[in-house]
């Protein structure tokens, strides 16, 4: 029996589907509140326990997601019991073996990238996957291994990679990166890994920085060697042709919104073309794309439109933002923002605020502290926030009535933690 500690994690949910689909015996634990994860969780009869000490038994394999340590009860328990607890990183490492890993790494994207790679294989070719959404499923006779692969304290170096696609590099996860230079040099040590190639963004300043004898990039600079030109957007989506290695491969128009969407598309159509996926088939499958969960979810009621979005980084915000004005340029825009982390929030308040103040007006939430204490951040809050902010005002997730008076506005539900509770309050208002 593999047990997870924390099986309600995006990337330990989509884990547990893994082994769950395998073939293995498979539960977890977790607090009591709900989490979106639990979805999938539940279509393949894993049972989530709350955390108790009673859950752990002698004969399991331990999976320990990397937000719990020793004050976690059943932490403690396996090791009163000396039972030996396995990372996250250190089972999917396993797998990465076991296939032809496609590994999709950078600050910002790389979900979206990562589902859609996804979604154009599983159309064309057999391919297992594991995505930052709490998605995953494998069958051990599959050739391709799709996996999102994260950066935070050098997990990714654990994993066995035959392509890497590096989405772009920005300076995130403060507290453990110190700099950009340490940022970059895990993704060089990374890429390295690649036994095949690296794809990656090449306008991307940073990623410049990089030296690989075995690269291919996209993006929109004619020095790449895959280009999206003649970019055309509309309320529609946005049309574009692409050239591979100085030659017209083919037009595509497509249901996106914002040019962060024609770079996710443009990682996807490199490694679908290096692979064989035709041209005609890359774009058929494009089209019914749905997107990923939490990235751009719409849910329009009468003539409101609710955005939930996992954005939280002020590049993600600006990028969100873009998105909402292409698609509906005539409607105001309100945000509803949960910072997310002390140490995010210290360093990047003015850059958020600058994004924030794209929009009519916010809402801010309490801080999502994450793995950080508000102990060692005593100075750090919403207002930390708020003072960069031309018109805001705060909010709890009981306080959906402070958002009656903007109907008929998009309103942008952000953080990377759910906040579903404030979303599902307002929309049973509306529904009224």
């Amino acid at each position: 029996m593999y047990h997870f500690i924390g099986i309600k994690g995006s990337g330990m949910s989509a884990l547990a589907q893994i082994m769950k689909s395998i073939g293995c015996n498979v539960e977890g634990s977790d607090v009591s509140s709900y989490f979106f994860t639990e979805d999938g969780l539940k279509k393949l009869n894993i049972n989530v326990h709350e955390f108790d000490s009673k859950n752990i038994k002698k004969d399991m394999i331990i999976i320990k997601g990397n937000a719990f340590d020793e004050n976690n009860v059943e932490v403690k328990e396996c090791n009163k019991l000396n039972i030996k607890m396995h990372s996250y990183q250190e089972l999917l490492s396993k797998l990465t073996r076991m296939f032809d890993t496609i590994a999709v790494c950078g600050t910002h994207g790389k979900t979206t990238t990562t589902s859609l790679i996804t979604h154009v294989f599983k159309d064309n070719l057999d391919a297992s996957f594991l995505i930052g959404d709490g998605r995953g499923s494998a069958d051990i006779f599959n050739k391709y291994f799709i996996i999102e692969a994260c950066e935070y304290k050098r997990h990714f170096l654990k994993y066995y990679p035959t392509y890497v696609i590096i989405t772009n590099i920005e300076l995130d996860h403060v507290d453990y990166y110190k700099s950009i230079e340490d940022l970059i040099d895990a993704y060089q040590e990374f890429g390295d890994k690649a036994t095949k190639k690296v794809i990656a963004y090449g306008d991307d300043l940073n990623i410049k920085k990089l030296n690989f004898n075995n690269i291919i990039t996209y993006g929109i600079n004619d020095s790449n060697d895959v280009v999206a030109k003649n970019i055309v957007y509309s309320k529609e989506g946005i049309n574009f042709d692409v050239k591979i290695f100085d030659s017209f491969y083919g037009n595509f128009n497509l249901p996106i919104y914002g040019k962060h969407m024609i770079l996710n598309v443009l990682a996807c159509i490199t490694i679908c073309y290096l692979e064989g996926i035709s041209k005609d088939n890359i774009e058929l499958s494009l089209k019914s794309f749905n997107g990923a969960k939490r990235r751009f979810n719409e849910y329009v009621i009468g003539d409101t439109i609710l955005i939930d979005d996992y954005a939280h980084h002020p590049t993600e915000i600006n990028a969100l933002i873009d998105s909402v004005k292409q698609k509906y340029p005539d409607k105001k825009m309100i945000g509803v923002f949960e910072p997310h982390t002390f140490s995010r929030t210290k360093k990047f308040s003015k850059e958020i605020g600058i994004a924030l103040n794209k929009l009519d007006y916010n809402f801010i939430m309490d801080i999502h502290p994450s793995r950080e204490l508000q102990s060692d951040y005593p100075d750090i809050t919403k207002y930390t926030l708020m003072q960069y902010l031309d018109n805001c005002d705060s909010i709890d997730l009981n306080e959906a009535e402070k958002l009656v008076k903007y109907k008929n506005c998009v309103i942008l539900f952000m953080s990377p933690n759910d906040i579903s509770v404030l979303e599902n309050d307002f929309k049973k208002i509306l529904e009224l």
